[in-house]
């Protein structure tokens, strides 16, 4: 059950010479372009698998003992996949972090994880050498890691191709997950083995239908287990090849790199999508080796659907997934698509609504979701609990069944359609709004790119305002009030935003979801 021989050792048999990562070193560009940077850089599996031992020898010789942790904090490139999977294979405990994020998150990352070893970059190590320093003063950092810096003599010599791989259970520890932290900081959210091997096995080969002639990319980085799963984790586990930029996703970027790759799975989230379509170089760019797009992180708007499938003819297989659960429980199939819904169940997962009560709700009624699996006995992919947040994890993972803290209603057909998250949700008049039904009816206006509906307390009563973001080609005069037409017109009247107030971006996280308390702090006192 240890994660390297089932994802990467298995391809040594039939694929060991098969191209298993395809990457381009950055170029001087980082405004946003694509710079030419250097040769496409290849690695075949046979090459990641000694990398990969190369790199448990070095954690080994650096004092990794089994269970203790690995923090990441780099951008995407083989080096990352290569001591990802080293640190598996010697019975680490791997913890990924956003490398960009700022100097006293940093310091947050490394004292809540405790790691044993930092894998990073020089200029990380360089630009976070307080925080660092601090943590090997402690004595809890043992050693650090930096992909880029040649090794001395002494340790290369240490560092042969064969290494030995720990045999691990199902039951295991083997990588910590990360909640988006909307609610305050990020918490660890602590997995063991199978939960990775049973998505994979249920979602990526059932669902996906994923084979060894795709080829994927990604908008979203490794460090974001959605990431970790399409674009690393589930290709190698049918010996696919995966291809990763180490540059920040930009519509222009992901736009080249489709050229470039010609990925057939494209791993994407509705911002990027929005912003794709809203580039001048869609039109001409040729997206004919994509045979599926994956959408998850944040509700993905029909409207914005449609405008997808009509430039394209390309589906959207929108689904959601959480930290908690690793990976996406609940989706859309191929060919199967239902327009404003997420689909159904995952198969090896149970889904159910349910009251604050905990009973189930009546169906058309809106619940929160609670996940489970199909066979009581056994865990699906949920996590075992929260690292050093003992109350959390006894009110989220309740036995078999996590409480996911989505709001969604079943439908006719049995398809479940998302309403928000139980703590958006928004009592107006004593009747509850879904925000993202309202942002869905504003997305249909042919002036707005973006809107996010949040709640704030106006005289003691909640009230709700639409934060928009609309095209340039037109004035302001008088949109406030058309928008609210066009809610009232096409939602139930009491579902209209109070107020809308016009902004140039929205401010999102590290996941590329937004962020709402931001934006309610932004909002104070305006209104």
């Amino acid at each position: 059950m240890n994660l390297a021989r089932y994802f990467l050792d298995q391809n040594l048999e039939q694929r060991a010479e098969k191209v298993a990562v395809r990457w381009t070193a950055p170029g001087p560009d980082d405004d946003g372009g694509v710079g030419n940077g250097g040769p496409e850089q290849r690695y075949t599996f046979a090459e990641m698998h000694a990398w990969s031992n190369r790199a448990g020898n070095h954690l080994r010789a650096l004092g990794l003992r089994e269970e203790d942790r690995v923090l990441f904090a780099l951008d995407d490139n083989p080096a990352y996949a290569a001591h990802w999977f080293g640190a598996l294979r010697v019975g680490g405990v791997v913890a990924m972090m956003n490398p960009g994020i700022p100097r006293e998150d940093w310091a947050y990352y490394l004292a809540y994880t405790r790691a044993a070893v930092l894998v990073s970059e020089r200029r990380y190590v360089d630009a976070h050498a307080e925080a660092i320093g601090h943590a090997l003063h402690r004595g809890q950092l043992r050693g650090v890691i930096t992909v880029d810096a040649p090794l001395d003599v002494a340790a290369q010599h240490t560092l042969g191709n064969e290494c030995h791989t720990v045999d691990s259970s199902a039951d295991d520890p083997s990588v910590w997950l990360f909640s988006s932290g909307s609610s305050g900081k990020p918490k660890a959210c602590m997995h063991v083995n199978g939960d990775f091997i049973h998505n994979t096995e249920n979602y990526a080969k059932r669902v996906l239908g994923i084979r060894e002639e795709d080829v994927t990319l990604g908008v979203p980085k490794l460090f974001f287990g959605y990431a970790t799963g399409t674009n690393l984790m589930f290709p190698w586990a049918v010996g696919a090849t995966t291809c990763l930029f180490s540059e920040r996703a930009t519509p222009e970027r992901m736009l080249t790199l489709i050229d470039r790759y010609r990925p057939t799975i494209l791993t994407n989230v509705p911002t990027m999508i929005h912003r794709m379509l809203e580039h001048p170089r869609c039109e001409s760019t040729d997206l004919g080796s994509l045979r599926m797009v994956l959408s998850a992180g944040e509700a993905l708007p029909a409207e914005l659907y449609r405008r997808w499938t009509e430039r394209t003819g390309v589906e959207i297989l929108d689904g959601i997934g959480s930290a908690e659960l690793f990976h996406i429980y609940l989706s859309n199939r191929p060919g199967e698509v239902k327009l404003g819904t997420l689909g159904k169940a995952v198969p090896g997962y149970q889904l159910k609504l349910v009251d604050d009560d905990g009973a189930e709700v009546a169906a058309g009624e809106i619940g929160t979701l609670l996940v489970g699996t199909d066979d009581p006995g056994n865990g699906a992919s949920n996590a075992y609990g929260y690292h050093r947040d003992r109350a959390k994890s006894r009110d989220t993972f309740r036995g078999a069944w996590t409480m996911t803290g989505d709001q969604f209603r079943m439908d006719e057909d049995g398809c479940y359609v998302y309403c928000g998250r139980a703590d958006d949700l928004l009592k107006v008049g004593g009747v509850y709004v879904s925000p993202t039904e309202v942002e869905n009816c504003l997305l249909t206006h042919g002036r707005v790119r973006e809107a996010a509906i949040v709640g704030v307390e106006k005289d003691g009563l909640t009230t709700t305002v639409a934060c928009v973001v609309v095209s340039t080609d037109g004035g302001l005069d008088g949109l406030d009030r058309a928008l609210q037409e066009h809610v009232k017109t096409r939602l139930a009247p009491h579902k209209y935003p109070r107020f809308v107030r016009f902004f140039d971006v929205l401010p999102r996280n590290d996941r590329g979801k937004v962020a709402r308390a931001e934006l309610k702090r932004a909002l104070l006192g305006t209104l």
